[in-house]
């Protein structure tokens, strides 16, 4: 099964981390804007020795597919009630020292992004449950299994990790992950899987956000053509010794009367069911995940919409990094 890699911050480690946070907030950046990351392009050089070692190590090693850092301290009066809605009208100040931390140990890994269809295109973004959202396979979803996905397995420039810190999840609710790694098929089905035989579209957030809001965006329209005209691509793509995997289960489909390839399909869905395993990003706790290495889901738990549901801070990442001598890419992508 997948081995999770963990590290937990010291005392003295998190007291360091409070300090640096406090004087880069002093700035006024935000690290939901581009601004931030033009400035503090070196931020991850400001994370605690041992923890920067350890996000390196795992960013650098193929075998990881998933890993937990513990320990950093959130205030849970000053960070307030879990919102209503990612709109965010009162803003988003009282994050500001977890987002940093957030950008910081993202930024280790690659380039943090966005995407212009999600939350406005900030950099961070918003889990939490929506009152009316309640059935709807997204992380504002509650009373349903978020099934298997890698996030945005439409796009081919999809993240190469994904970053949830927990600010609160009271109930422990356990973010489900599944390694490709561990999964067991028979040459047949890992060839099919290997073929351009799969259409993934768009979830329905990156269409429904922009088309309430913003129903002329260029950011929509790609969206739209997406969804309407997908192209076929492979489940399983890379080495194929050591294929990486793009899936979003409810958002996809053979590309055509393919029984060979839903089997193939369906018995990947068994082996990755077969080999999950839960992880609880508690308050203070963060998961990285390799998105083409691990596909997660989550589970099912009962919102109550009162300030104390669980909310997680979001940040996808591009592993081409400029603290590897790539150029900046864009911050937020059409």
């Amino acid at each position: 099964m997948v081995g999770t890699d963990e590290y937990t911050l010291s005392g003295d480690e998190a007291d360091a981390l409070r300090a640096t946070l406090d004087e880069v907030s002093a700035s006024g950046l935000s690290p939901i804007e581009p601004a931030f990351y033009e400035k503090y392009r070196g931020c991850h050089e400001l994370l605690p020795d041992g923890l920067r070692r350890f996000l390196a190590h795992f960013r650098d090693d193929p075998s990881s597919a998933a890993c937990v850092v513990n320990g950093f301290p959130v205030d849970d009066t000053a960070v307030g009630p879990t919102p209503r809605h990612w709109e965010r009208p009162e803003g988003c100040d009282t994050t500001l020292g977890p987002d940093i931390y957030l950008a910081m140990c993202a930024s280790t890994l690659g380039e943090p992004f966005a995407w212009a269809t999600l939350q406005y295109g900030r950099l961070v973004q918003d889990i939490f449950p929506i009152k009316g959202d309640e059935r709807r396979e997204s992380g504002h979803g509650s009373e349903k299994f978020l099934t298997f996905h890698t996030d945005d397995a439409f796009r081919p420039d999809s993240p190469d990790h994904l970053l949830l810190l927990g600010i609160r999840n009271p109930d422990a609710v356990p973010t489900f992950v599944a390694a490709l790694r561990d999964v067991r098929l028979g040459a047949t089905e890992l060839r099919v899987l290997s073929e351009s035989r799969f259409h993934i579209l768009p979830d329905d957030e990156h269409i429904r956000q922009l088309e309430l809001r913003a129903p002329g965006d260029p950011a929509l329209l790609r969206a739209i053509e997406m969804r309407d005209r997908p192209r076929p691509v492979p489940v399983l793509f890379g080495d194929p010794a050591h294929p990486r995997i793009r899936l979003d289960t409810p958002f996809m489909r053979c590309s055509g009367d393919d029984p060979q390839a839903q089997r193939a399909l369906d018995a990947l869905l068994a082996e990755l069911a077969r080999v999950r395993r839960p992880l609880v990003a508690h308050a203070g706790s963060l998961l990285i995940l390799d998105n083409t290495g691990v596909v997660h889901g989550r589970d099912s738990f009962t919102a109550r919409h009162d300030g104390t549901d669980r909310w997680l801070r979001k940040v996808i990442v591009s592993g081409r990094s400029a603290a590897h001598g790539a150029e900046p890419l864009d911050r937020v992508r059409l």
